[in-house]
């Protein structure tokens, strides 16, 4: 939840996703910064005041997708540039076969603000674009309405996924720690790095940037970048940018 305003919001997400199996809440910016020990909080999260006193407050978006590997943007505004779109059911689906298959890392639903709804520029930290196909002549959800809405999606593919028994993923093999989908720490560490060496190499002109940067992310968001895909990518920033400075010094 980026930016939540209203404890009661606060206190309801936390009985939503505890209802559905779920436990991890994290608070983006909060108004309040003891927003989980407020009596509204606890009285609306109804027996869900674990979850309350397990959620994790983070200062900024990219802090709390840190550990992230498919992140949902929920919006009801249609976006002309960002990730692909899809719907609530869908994102489930994929959520569902994104937990199955990655060795680690975890998705995320991420809703706000109550006011505003997410930002462009929040928007562009995740990976889809999700839609929930709410009556089009009244589509107002609040954000633990919308919430509850994406845990019982998410559940419900889990079931079907898991034949009705949600089952821990097994830990029989021991996975490649390179081949599992990098973090989306280490992705925006890269595209800092690939943006200093385009920049180097006057692909990039930092006066005129244009849209050039934004839609290398978007790119190389859709793309599910391993850990050894992004070393491998960032060594070739190095080498771009050693290359550069060779040429640099032979002119001098």
């Amino acid at each position: 939840m980026v930016q939540p305003s209203h404890p009661g919001n606060v206190g309801s997400a936390a009985r939503a996703i505890k209802t559905m199996g779920f436990q991890n809440l994290v608070l983006v910016e909060p108004k309040f910064p003891d927003m989980t020990t407020q009596p509204e909080a606890i009285a609306l999260a109804s027996g869900a005041v674990d979850v309350l006193e397990h959620a994790r407050i983070c200062a900024t978006l990219e802090e709390a997708l840190a550990p992230v590997t498919l992140a949902f943007a929920l919006t009801a505004r249609v976006r002309d540039l960002g990730p692909p779109p899809c719907d609530i059911r869908e994102a489930a689906e994929l959520a569902s076969d994104h937990l199955a298959n990655a060795e680690s890392g975890d998705t995320a639903i991420v809703l706000g603000t109550e006011r505003a709804g997410l930002t462009n520029a929040q928007i562009a930290l995740c990976h889809r674009i999700c839609h929930i196909p709410a009556n089009p002549e009244y589509s107002s959800l609040n954000v633990a309405q919308a919430l509850q809405l994406g845990a019982w999606e998410l559940r419900y593919a889990l079931l079907k996924a898991a034949g009705a028994a949600m089952l821990p993923a097994s830990t029989a093999q021991q996975a490649d720690p390179g081949a599992a989908l990098a973090p989306s720490e280490a992705v925006l560490a890269f595209l800092k790095h690939w943006e200093e060496a385009l920049i180097q190499i006057e692909f990039l002109d930092p006066a005129h940037p244009k849209k050039l940067m934004p839609r290398m992310r978007h790119l190389f968001s859709r793309s599910g970048l391993t850990r050894d895909e992004v070393d491998m990518l960032r060594g070739v920033c190095t080498a771009m940018l050693r290359k550069t400075k060779i040429v640099d010094d032979k002119q001098k």
